[in-house]
């Protein structure tokens, strides 16, 4: 008997070979010339030769460097803000307004800023990719930790456990599902402000690929470099669902299944 897992499995894989399916009529039909849509044979071809060049393992690790080095300052950043803001009413206070106004604003506006401060070089990316990433880590830890059951930490008080000891035992693991929740949430936010920053700052890197291949017309190249940024963001997505499984086995959402 098929598992509803399988089936949902065989689901997500005629998925994308249906749109790889589309993408392959639509190209063999002439609907656009090679110029502007290069078949999917022509894309992978590309990919091959790029990867046995070693072109693109190169553009992927300069992109996930530049990423994650983003991606941990906006987690050591957004982690202990959002539980400040849960806790400490003068944090809330004074924060609570910057955040209103700063969520609804496109953060690659900022980019001017960043380089003004920083240079054009690596820090004005990473800092950018922090400061794109770090809101929805506050907003998740921020909620995870007001929606704590407040019996909880009542009984913990009235059994004379300390503020450390009811931050790390108590407040912590019960906040920890929606903490992950906010990473989860800014890790593609991560990659897809080092992607846009590399292209338009130039340099190495998966959007350094893609521009390429704009500047020089080189539709295959772009293509490439556009399904390479997809396949590396499906791949980071898996592995942080892995890890939210990995670390919550003791969580009721892992016991559920």
């Amino acid at each position: 008997m098929v598992s509803r897992e399988q089936r949902l499995t065989a689901l997500r894989l005629l998925s994308i070979a249906g749109f790889f399916g589309a993408w392959v009529a639509v190209t063999n039909g002439g609907v656009f010339k090679p110029f502007l849509l290069p078949s999917p044979l022509t894309v992978l071809l590309r990919l091959q030769q790029e990867l046995m060049s070693g072109e693109l393992l190169l553009a992927i690790r300069v992109t996930l460097l530049r990423m994650f080095g983003g991606f941990a300052l906006a987690a050591l950043i957004g982690i202990p803000l959002g539980i400040c803001l849960a806790r400490l009413k003068p944090v809330r206070w004074f924060f609570d307004p910057l955040l209103s106004l700063a969520l609804p604003m496109p953060q690659v506006a900022f980019l001017p800023i960043f380089i003004l401060w920083l240079g054009v070089f690596d820090a004005s990316k990473v800092a950018l990719i922090a400061f794109s990433a770090v809101f929805p880590i506050v907003v998740q830890s921020w909620a995870g930790t007001q929606s704590i059951d407040k019996y909880l930490t009542w009984s913990a008080l009235s059994l004379g456990v300390g503020p450390r000891t009811l931050l790390w035992d108590i407040v912590l693991p019960a906040a920890l599902p929606q903490i992950f929740t906010g990473l989860q949430v800014a890790l593609p936010i991560a990659l897809i402000t080092a992607v846009v920053t590399e292209m338009l700052m130039g340099g190495n890197g998966l959007g350094g690929s893609i521009i390429s291949g704009m500047r020089f017309s080189n539709s295959p190249q772009l293509f490439a470099g556009i399904v390479a940024v997809g396949i590396v963001g499906y791949v980071m997505t898996k592995a942080m669902e892995y890890l939210r499984r990995a670390l919550l086995t003791w969580h009721q959402e892992a016991r559920g299944g």
